[in-house]
């Protein structure tokens, strides 16, 4: 369980990109942090796993401070899967061994090995796991980054839209992959997304981000026409078809 607390951040004296977020992120639970462009979703994902340091606030993994451990203890309990693609001359099974860099000393054990081949069989990469990451797809690259993130058996998984630049169907197979890994392996799952109906479909809670401050947060009931005009600035219908809802702007 993440527990997050009034974090504030800023660029040096600049303009605050946050001001007091809070929330909490729980394990088997997929949460989705959602605003438009600007609010300060990507930067948010950053100060908690302490890529950026905050200027006020705590991050709590099982009432662990974040902000007080190792480094590599903190990628033991988090791991950060940042946008866009991989392009490594690495072979598949050796980028998700990166994954076992935390836990890492004097060198790669037959635990790691072990964990390493379970992760490859539950991401379905048997297929690949000796060709070069930079010779896939985007999505086949982004199940392998996802793997890597896996191997670091973290309690919370931080992505940040997993799903740019994926095709329809891509985008689908990877949130399938995301829902799974976290239910299987009851990890809390913090992922910035923009498609609203991606979100509703394969999230179970909500957090509204409007300037740099929460909006709103909590289950799909704060996902209404109102609070998407009033995030996002665009006027919406919300339809129910085959018993899921779907958002669609007015023209």
């Amino acid at each position: 369980m993440m527990v997050v607390k009034e974090l504030d951040f800023q660029y040096n004296s600049s303009f605050q990109i946050l001001r007091d977020i809070a929330f909490e992120a729980l394990p088997g639970e997929c949460l989705a942090v959602l605003g438009n462009n600007g609010a300060g979703k990507s930067t948010m994902l950053k100060c908690l796993n302490r890529i950026l340091s905050p200027q006020k606030g705590t991050v709590l993994v099982d009432k662990n401070n974040v902000y007080q451990m190792p480094l590599y203890a903190v990628a033991q309990n988090m791991a950060f899967v940042a946008q866009g693609s991989q392009n490594s001359r690495l072979t598949v099974y050796d980028m998700v061994m990166l994954g076992r860099k935390p836990y890492i000393k004097w060198g790669i054990r037959k635990e790691d090995e072990k964990i390493v081949e379970a992760v490859i069989r539950q991401m379905n990469l048997e297929s690949m796991a000796v060709r070069f990451v930079d010779e896939l797809s985007g999505g086949e690259q982004q199940k392998v980054i996802l793997a890597r993130a896996l191997a670091q058996q973290p309690k919370v998984l931080l992505l940040d839209e997993p799903t740019s630049n994926l095709d329809l169907r891509n985008q689908y197979e990877v949130l399938d992959l995301v829902l799974k890994v976290c239910r299987h392996n009851d990890i809390a799952v913090v992922i910035v997304i923009h498609d609203l109906n991606l979100a509703l479909r394969y999230c179970d809670k909500f957090m509204l981000i409007k300037e740099n401050q929460v909006y709103d947060y909590g289950s799909e009931e704060i996902i209404t026409c109102e609070s998407i005009e009033d995030v996002y600035q665009i006027a919406v219908n919300i339809h129910e078809i085959d018993g899921e809802r779907v958002i669609v702007p007015k023209r």
